[in-house]
This record gives structure tokens, C-alpha cells and sequence, in this order.
């Protein structure tokens, strides 16, 4: 990679956490300021950043014009639109959708709760596979030969006392996922929100993304969002229709 594109892509990662001043960018990479100020203003022209009054650069809008028409361009995406939002609609709480990519869980569709508390996750922000429940689902759904390797490449990170801590904890966790068809997050990730997460599948049957619903304890404790799991599941079941899946008469997904 050429370090000028290098550079660019760095800049463009460091702006999608926050507006960064030209001082701060040139400190970050390590370079002159006129070099960081040639490649802004080629980037500005091509509206992939801009700058405001105080001369705080920022993300442009090509970029997000962009990252829509990826977003757009995934099948699952459109096909699950309408019932998450069917779904945000009947109960009032934040629901997700998730695809595995990379070794990652990422969410690509988020409809926020219609009570005042947000959510940490973004659109394209990567979801911890250890603690939360879509991260939990699209693991389960890959070949058993690959948990483990999955399990030991984690960085178990602590968010709360809930949290698994270590690759065998994991491993158990994804069979308790595969026998029961769906994953919970029992505040593991955030210490006042629980989540129930379902797959969502293809033609063929295989899980490409992961529905989840998330709630404060505060408005639901843990086994009144389990209750709401049939209506999460009814959602991901009429997303997967879509995409041509035809569960058999009487079931839902079928198992790992």
C-alpha cells in the first residue's frame, strides 16, 4: 500500500471517532502539517472530508454517501428493514441487525428505542463477540472446527462482572447457543441492558446475519425480555422468508 493512501486512511479513521484539528492529525501521524494539509484538501475536494470555521476537520459526505450504498447493496439488509422496524414499532426497544465479516460481528442496521435511553452501538461498529448476543449467534452459526480457534483469538474484555472471561466459558456458551436457537447478552455487555438475539437465513438455510433486541432493566427485567423472544424471532423468521428460506411446517430456524 502506498503511504500516501496509507496516510489518507488514517486520517479518515481517526476523523469517524471524532473532528480532529490539522495540528492534532500531523501529530498522529507522525509528519509535517503541510504534508497532512495536501492530502485534506485533495480529500475536501472530492468531499471525502470538510472543515468548519475553527478549521476542525471532519468527515464529508461523499463518505457517507458511499458507506449508504454499501449498506444498501446488502440483500439482508433490505429484506430485514421492514420487520425490524415492525418489530421497533410493536415493542418500543432497540433492535439490531449484525453480519459476521472478517472475524467480526458488525452491525449494519440499528432502529433506536422510543424511550430516552441510547444504545452504545453504531452502524458499522464492530460488536464484541464474546458478550453480546448477535456476536454470539453468528458465531454459533459457523463449523463447529472453527470455534475454537475463534475462541482463543479473543481478547476477553471485562465490561462487567458478567462477562465471559475466558475461551472455554465461550465455548460453552456457543453450544447453550446451538441448543436453544437463540443467544442472550445478560448484561454482560452494558450492566443495565439485556438482549436476545436470533439468526436470520438464507435460501440455503445458512445464518448470514443476527437479529437482536436490546432493553434497559430499568423498563424490563432479564426474564421479561426472554419473553419477548417469539416476537424477535417472528421478525428474523419473516426476514429469512424473504431471502428464501422455508422453515418446515410448525418449526422455526432450523438447529446448527
Amino acid at each position: 500500500m502506498s503511504q500516501s493512501l496509507l496516510r489518507a486512511l488514517t486520517i479518515l479513521t481517526q476523523l469517524g471517532e471524532e473532528p480532529k484539528s490539522l495540528e492534532q492529525l500531523a501529530t498522529q501521524l507522525g509528519v509535517h502539517k503541510s504534508t497532512v494539509l495536501r492530502l485534506l484538501q485533495t480529500m475536501e475536494g472530492e468531499r471525502f472530508v470538510t472543515h468548519d470555521l475553527e478549521h476542525r476537520y471532519r468527515l464529508g459526505s461523499r463518505l457517507f454517501e458511499l458507506a449508504n450504498r454499501s449498506l444498501e447493496g446488502r440483500d439482508v439488509r433490505i429484506a430485514a428493514r421492514p420487520h425490524l422496524s415492525a418489530l421497533n414499532a410493536a415493542t418500543g426497544q432497540t433492535v439490531h441487525l449484525a453480519t459476521y465479516e472478517s472475524g467480526q460481528a458488525v452491525y449494519i442496521d440499528k432502529l433506536d428505542a422510543t424511550h430516552s435511553v441510547r444504545m452504545y452501538s453504531r452502524i458499522g461498529r464492530p460488536a464484541a463477540l464474546h458478550c453480546t448476543a448477535v456476536g454470539k449467534v453468528l458465531v454459533a452459526a459457523l463449523p463447529r472446527t472453527q470455534w475454537r480457534a475463534i475462541a482463543e483469538g479473543i481478547e476477553y474484555r471485562p465490561f462487567t462482572d458478567r462477562t465471559i472471561r475466558t475461551p472455554e466459558q465461550y465455548l460453552a456458551e456457543l453450544e447453550l447457543v446451538v441448543a436453544q436457537g437463540y443467544a442472550e447478552d445478560h448484561e454482560e455487555h452494558e450492566s443495565f441492558i439485556n438482549c436476545v438475539a436470533v439468526p436470520i437465513r438464507d435460501g440455503t438455510g445458512a445464518v448470514i446475519a443476527a437479529l437482536s433486541m436490546s432493553v434497559p432493566d430499568m423498563l424490563l427485567d432479564h426474564d421479561q425480555v426472554l419473553g419477548m423472544l417469539p416476537q424477535v424471532r417472528a421478525a428474523a423468521d419473516a426476514a429469512s422468508t424473504e431471502l428464501g428460506w422455508s422453515p418446515s411446517p410448525g418449526t422455526t430456524s432450523p438447529d446448527h
